[in-house]
């Protein structure tokens, strides 16, 4: 198969664009080869890129060290009604996920730095807010600054991650995907990371997990304050801008095939938090193993990604890489489906193909998809494209979240098997490279 030049120099190729050999001795040591690079990466990466992978890193260590909790705080700390819960949560997903492209075009707009300050600061003041909240509406307001305020940051921080990528690469040669991967781990770490500390500090209570995160999303407002450079927008392209451009976006067949095959991705990795946890359930009788594959999923990925990327780089175009993800995904429905007639003799064996292989899956398909944004669309507009695949792929999950939970209370192996089409379905759509 055919290898676009700007991808096979990936990691784990040689200078000339093929594939290093593999190296034996295992899984272990060429996991410990992945961490290995990834470290020798952040520390070969300049001042800014370095700002940008550690407050990846912190959005999702105070991000995930008080979401996971919130649902049992409102309803029993709060008393709410089940109903009221899922509308909270809900609200925050939207307010989040539904406004990204919002935050991409005032990046655009305004530039990341004031961008990045202002989310922050919506953070800080949603944590707090949650923190001391007791009534209904006090707590909606708390969620839906804490996820506008993402909205504000996250494309800001991708979109100005991408630019320097692209820089780098002009500059040096060093391909795009180094500093995307490296990105994308630094989110997967905090990943792992928030939980636990939100664990340890839910012994003092949900007031003290929620002021520790506003405290994470402090540390990083004063680090942007410090570090990052007030740099000016360009031009803005004429007639391209705002939500106008969004539209236009849309009618680019290469960048709609992009984001219908990102929300296949999606779709199957949200049923980390749907199908996975019915299947534990139904494995073992309670859930208390979910944390321990969550946990697993997040290792893996930090493990893989970088030796992973670079092997699929150094083989396909990256229409074929993102192909190649979204196979490795279709299989880990696939093979979970296969293996449930097992029944309890199968125990956890479906949960962790499926963990193992989303995983993989996803190691690929993320920062490929992400080092391919800038090459698709004007550089004035880039903030907008990133935060629109975000913003239509969290609509497909909206979308998708009903009749996937009602096709997964048939139970059995069926379920799986019909999941496993939607990132196959997904491979037609992605676009060619040229």
């Amino acid at each position: 198969m055919r290898t676009d030049h700007r991808t096979a120099r990936a990691i784990g190729t040689d200078e000339e664009g093929t594939a290093a050999p593999p190296r034996r001795g295992g899984a272990l040591r060429r996991a410990a080869a992945g961490l290995r690079a990834g470290a020798a990466e952040f520390q070969a990466a300049g001042p800014l890129v370095r700002l940008l992978v550690s407050t990846q890193f912190a959005f999702n260590v105070g991000f995930f060290a008080v979401l996971p909790y919130l649902a049992v705080h409102l309803s029993g700390t709060l008393g709410l009604a089940g109903w009221l819960v899922g509308l909270v949560l809900g609200l925050r997903t939207f307010s989040q996920q539904g406004l990204f492209a919002v935050g991409g075009a005032l990046t655009d707009r305004y530039g990341a730095r004031p961008v990045v300050l202002t989310g922050c600061a919506l953070r800080v003041a949603g944590f707090v807010g949650l923190a001391f909240a007791e009534g209904t509406a006090a707590v909606i307001g708390s969620v839906l600054l804490v996820g506008f305020a993402a909205a504000l940051f996250s494309p800001a921080v991708e979109t100005e991650a991408s630019r320097q990528a692209v820089r780098i690469e002009q500059a040096t040669g060093r391909p795009r995907t180094r500093v995307l991967s490296l990105f994308s781990a630094a989110g997967q770490a905090g990943t792992l990371v928030g939980p636990a500390l939100g664990s340890l500090l839910l012994l003092g209570g949900f007031r003290a997990a929620c002021l520790a995160g506003a405290a994470v999303f402090v540390l990083v407002w004063a680090a942007h304050l410090r570090l990052m450079p007030k740099s000016r927008p360009g031009p803005r392209a004429q007639g391209r801008s705002g939500p106008g451009g969004l539209v236009r976006a849309g009618f680019d067949r290469r960048f709609a095939g992009i984001c219908v095959g990102y929300s296949a991705y999606l779709l199957a990795y949200n049923q980390l938090y749907l199908a996975l946890p019915a299947e534990v359930e139904r494995a073992t009788g309670s859930q208390a193993a979910l944390g321990w594959l969550l946990a697993l999923a997040s290792v893996c990925y930090l493990a893989v990604q970088m030796p992973l990327l670079g092997w699929a780089a150094g083989r396909f175009t990256r229409r074929g890489a993102i192909r190649f993800g979204l196979a490795l995904i279709a299989a880990g429905l696939a093979g979970a489906g296969a293996l449930l007639p097992l029944g309890a003799a199968g125990g956890l064996l479906p949960s962790i193909v499926f963990v193992l292989l989303l995983t993989a899956g996803q190691a690929v398909v993320v920062p490929m998809t992400r080092a391919w944004l800038p090459d698709l669309v004007d550089d004035r507009r880039l903030g907008l494209a990133n935060g629109a695949v975000s913003s239509v792929s969290g609509l497909a999950v909206l979308i998708g979240g009903a009749p996937i939970g009602a096709l997964l209370s048939i139970g059995g192996p069926a379920p799986w098997l019909c999941l496993a089409a939607v990132p196959l379905l997904g491979c037609l759509f992605v676009p060619r490279d040229h």
